[in-house]
């Protein structure tokens, strides 16, 4: 089942998401969280963007939207994020759960959604183009992590054409009740 996040999915969450940071390169972070940190950032992060996970029983999968940057004129475009628990992937989770992810963002009238993969990253360049992403460019050497640089590519997503005088983005705190996402996330139980 996909459903939003909850602070008392921080210790799943922090689970799934220590090995990229203490022996990965799917996040550039280098100090692992804490629990109670991972719960406020789910928290914050819920004010203005979905934060998902995939539950069966457990929690197996997490997926989240981000500020891509911090000017206004950027507010309908959004970094996304997907992490899952590592005896569950190849069980068709990822692209489900991405996909209402992007559906979300759409709902809130997001335009664009971008990836960015510390390369080679075969597996998550695979997810955001069976998703319909495309390469939008690479950063070379741009993240150091384990004793070497990384090369970094964004993948970029249009959600939906942009209007010519665009409304404002809808908060996902405002969205939660909305009866399209709530039909959204009973369509996936």
């Amino acid at each position: 089942m996909i459903r939003i996040a909850c602070p008392a999915d921080a210790a799943a969450i922090h689970a799934i998401y220590a090995p990229s940071v203490t022996h990965g390169v799917a996040t550039f972070e280098t100090t692992l969280p804490g629990v109670t940190a991972m719960g406020e950032r789910i928290v914050a992060r819920l004010a203005q963007y979905p934060w998902l996970v995939w539950e069966e029983g457990e929690v197996l999968a997490y997926a989240y939207a981000s500020r891509f940057r911090e000017r206004a004129a950027y507010d309908w475009i959004a970094e996304t994020s997907i992490y899952v628990r590592e005896d569950a992937r190849r069980k068709g989770i990822a692209p489900r759960l991405y996909g209402v992810l992007l559906e979300a963002m759409r709902l809130q009238g997001m335009n664009q959604a971008v990836g960015v993969i510390t390369l080679p990253g075969e597996p998550s360049v695979r997810l955001h183009e069976a998703m319909g992403f495309t390469p939008a460019g690479v950063w070379r050497q741009s993240g150091y992590k384990l004793d070497r640089w990384w090369d970094v590519g964004v993948w970029q997503k249009t959600l939906q054409a942009p209007a010519e005088r665009p409304a404002p983005v809808v908060p996902f705190a405002e969205l939660r009740e909305n009866p399209a996402l709530r039909g959204l996330l009973a369509r996936e139980t």
